[in-house]
């Protein structure tokens, strides 16, 4: 009754390994090139064009590209931009192939054990406010956050890691 023995593993696998060729393997934090903190907001638009949709909230400028704009391997990318500096500070990914818990343990990296400050990257699964779940990678600066079926990724939110998360 092995993993690898069921139908549709390998392809799940495959199409999420093409949905994250573009995460550093370092760090997992840049995406497809854009790295929050470092990147700014005319590097997205020299490697995406004109987004589908800009919104400004508050002192955040934030770039959709969505339906025929859509990033390859994404039904939508967000890149959420400091006004005053221009940075990328947040990018949330939509994945468009189904991404199950095997294939993101398999690239980023297992639970973390209880009580332990772990060398590698480990995540620790947590409830939002509106009790959505997701797995956050803290040394990654990412966080994984499911469906409301707990077995396919909704999306994945790169950004600077914390220090204190």
């Amino acid at each position: 009754m092995g993993r690898a023995s069921s139908p549709g593993v390998g392809m799940r696998i495959l199409a999420f390994s093409i949905a994250v060729l573009w995460a550093s393997a370092a760090g997992a934090k840049p995406w497809n090139g854009i790295e929050p903190g470092v990147s700014h907001r005319d590097d997205v638009a020299k490697k995406f064009g004109e987004p589908s949709k800009t919104v400004v909230v508050e002192s955040k400028e934030i770039l959709a590209y969505v339906g025929p704009r859509a990033i390859k391997g994404t039904t939508e990318a967000q890149f959420k931009i400091d006004t005053a500096s221009k940075l990328v500070e947040r990018i949330d990914v939509f994945p468009a192939p189904m991404v199950d818990r095997e294939a993101v343990e398999s690239t980023y990296g297992p639970p973390c054990a209880p009580g332990t400050s772990p060398a590698k990257a480990c995540y620790v699964k947590k409830l939002t406010d509106e009790f959505q779940t997701y797995f956050l990678y803290a040394k990654l600066g990412l966080a994984v956050f499911w469906n409301e079926d707990g077995k396919s990724v909704k999306s994945f939110v790169f950004q600077q890691p914390k220090a204190s998360q």
